[in-house]
């Protein structure tokens, strides 16, 4: 995968993270349809935050995100924004997700971040994250292949 910098006037960047983000009680809430609603919304509302998502990977219960964004976004805020939009868009579209989670949120409180550099892991965690969907032991396959073909 090819990614560009992005240039500011006094800046130049190439900011890549891999977060994942578990639903609440870790239930199965990403059906086909919820999956679907999850990734228009985060393409809708990635670009007026300066977030581009380069891939979204989701899994039954929890969500991998590979983004790109620019220094003035600090990675909370990032993950701030993209829990509360998604969670406040799906449970307007599909309501049946709410009554499998009380309390009124969608994620966890926690989430797993970590930078990815330009050389070396982007294509791998790209194709983890593109191959969330498969069943577990096309993964395993995938994983190990890519861990000895570098």
């Amino acid at each position: 995968m090819k990614t560009k910098h992005i240039r500011k006037s006094h800046n130049k960047t190439l900011l890549i993270y891999h977060i994942v983000c578990p639903a609440k009680y870790r239930r199965r809430v990403f059906t086909k349809e919820v999956s679907k609603t999850l990734k228009e919304i985060c393409l809708e509302f990635g670009p007026a935050y300066e977030i581009h998502f380069l891939e979204i990977g989701i899994d039954e219960d929890h969500v991998h995100f590979l983004i790109q964004t620019t220094p003035n976004n600090s990675l909370s805020n990032i993950i701030k924004k993209i829990k509360s939009i998604t969670a406040r868009y799906i449970f307007k579209r599909h309501p049946e997700v709410k009554t499998m989670l009380w309390g009124g949120n969608f994620w966890t409180s926690g989430y797993y971040a970590g930078a990815v550099g330009q050389f070396g892991n982007l294509d791998m965690i790209t194709n983890y994250v593109k191959n969330q969907d498969l069943p577990k032991y096309q993964q395993i396959h995938v994983a190990q292949l890519t861990l000895f073909d570098n």
